[in-house]
């Protein structure tokens, strides 16, 4: 890691970077440095050192200030000494998204409302609810739905609700309400609101697959030891 090193000199101040092992022959300064005319106070003391015959001093900075313990995950292990001061953004990398290492959730879709559910399972799909959330990077969890078969709509939906696909030929238009679609493909319909709220492109296909949908209470997910999907809509179950 590079390290600031001051150069002084009486007809044109600049700065300068030296090397890490940067080791000044001469006894340390005062706690006060100064650069380009402007003086500060160090946390550390400062060396310096002359080179050749024009009044040259290089001062550097050699103690860098050590990263807290509760910070130090977000630093590579030769950076534990100091942070990188050039560039200090913590950005994901590719051992804080392991997907063998992400939470697994579980919910019941009986008589929740359907928007409402895909919503809550689309933050915990796409990591939002993280503090390390990263918009580009798959960070979420997977989620498993059972009994969709029993998911609720509002209104008059059911039978008013449109699922259109088309098989690619003239004419091939098919055309199903969601009572329809519910009694043949009931997972399809969960798949369908919950893909529509994941990124568009390579990262949103990557995060369609952590929905796993089944119809029925059975899933074959126990390995993976899933917890109750938390819920803060009060308004997701529908009132009877």
């Amino acid at each position: 890691m590079a390290i600031l090193c001051a150069l002084a000199a009486s007809s044109s101040p600049s700065a300068i970077f030296a090397p890490a092992n940067c080791n000044p022959s001469v006894s340390p300064l005062s706690s006060k440095g100064s650069v380009a005319g402007l003086s500060f106070p160090l946390s550390k003391p400062v060396a310096a050192t002359v080179v050749g015959q024009r009044g040259f001093a290089v001062r550097c900075q050699k103690d860098l200030s050590v990263v807290p313990l509760d910070q130090r995950w977000m630093f590579e292990e030769s950076e534990v000494d100091g942070p990188d001061i050039w560039n200090n953004t913590w950005y994901p990398k590719a051992r804080d998204h392991v997907n063998t290492d992400k939470q697994w959730y579980i919910v019941d879709a009986t008589d929740k409302i359907l928007g409402r559910l895909a919503s809550t399972i689309a933050i915990y799909i796409r990591g939002k609810n993280l503090a390390t959330y990263t918009p580009s990077v798959d960070m979420g969890a997977f989620v498993i739905v059972v009994n969709a078969e029993k998911v609720a709509v509002s209104g008059k939906k059911r039978t008013q609700k449109l699922y259109r696909r088309h098989s690619g030929r003239p004419g091939g238009m098919k055309v199903e309400t969601f009572d329809q679609l519910q009694q043949r493909i009931p997972e399809r319909i969960i798949e369908h609101a919950v893909r529509g709220m994941l990124p568009k492109g390579r990262l949103g296909r990557a995060l369609f697959n952590h929905l796993k949908v089944y119809k029925g209470p059975e899933h074959p997910h126990d390995a993976q030891k899933p917890i109750e999907l938390p819920i803060r809509d009060k308004r997701i179950q529908k009132q009877t």
